[in-house]
């Protein structure tokens, strides 16, 4: 047999017999043991919605349907102690998706396009909308992009655009700020949300975060452009150099 480049084929085959063992057991033990876990499971969720649910079973519904005939529970549990949240393993980059047993490049990638429907199902909820007044809704937002962003607004602080910044430019890069303040006054932005996670898990900003940071309102404010805060999102919690009056 050729090497199985998808994981969840890998599974599936992995677990068929030669049909000389297959006849020799009772219907009782041809039906793997997390069965009845998963119907049950599912009633749940169509009962409770999911709220009645954690957030590793709420993955393990998922990776039902991304890995079959494999009892997903501890994959589930692995994701969620290795990323912290739901949000944050939808957020976290395929390679590091990767590092959790279970999870090859087939499987992450469809994590991921799911993170991108949920994404930007959230967008299509803040778009137009005044974001700064559902914060934990815009919480729930950044936890799911995990990446380096700037999110625009207008003067009434509804999203314009949420864009992805250049990856490393967190860290000391002089054309940074003034290129954050271009993209602005390019969208007509009135103000602007910044937001990125540190994947060490400790949302403590760094020097460099401060630094950036105060760089940015010291160049906008001049023409106009408002810095409401700088959100840093970790495994442990998130952190707002505006509530630490760091900005």
């Amino acid at each position: 047999m050729g090497k199985i480049d998808d994981e969840r084929a890998f599974f599936s085959e992995a677990w068929i017999e030669p049909p000389q063992k297959l006849q020799k057991k009772s219907v009782a033990a041809e039906k793997p043991h997390y069965h009845g876990h998963r119907d049950r499971l599912r009633e749940r969720f169509v009962a409770g919605g999911a709220d009645a649910l954690p957030d590793y079973e709420l993955l393990e519904l998922l990776l039902f349907r991304l890995i079959p005939r494999v009892d997903t529970k501890p994959i589930a549990k692995a994701l969620i102690a290795r990323f912290g949240s739901l949000a944050e393993v939808l957020g976290a980059p395929a390679s590091l998706l990767e590092e959790v047993k279970g999870i090859g490049p087939t499987v992450a990638t469809d994590l991921k396009v799911i993170a991108a429907t949920a994404q930007r199902m959230a967008r299509g909820e803040v778009r137009g909308r005044e974001v700064l007044s559902n914060w934990t809704q815009l919480l729930d937002y950044c936890r799911s992009a995990m990446a380096f962003r700037i999110l625009f607004l207008d003067k009434k602080n509804g999203l314009i655009a949420d864009e992805v910044q250049q990856t490393g430019t967190v860290d000391h890069t002089p054309v940074y700020p003034r290129e954050v303040v271009k993209r602005a006054l390019e969208l007509s932005a009135s103000a602007v949300i910044l937001v990125h996670n540190h994947p060490s898990g400790d949302p403590t900003p760094s020097r460099a975060d401060i630094e950036m940071t105060r760089v940015i309102v010291e160049v906008a404010k001049p023409l106009g452009i408002t810095v409401h805060d700088h959100i840093i999102v970790g495994k442990d919690g998130h952190a707002s150099l505006k509530g630490l009056k760091l900005i």
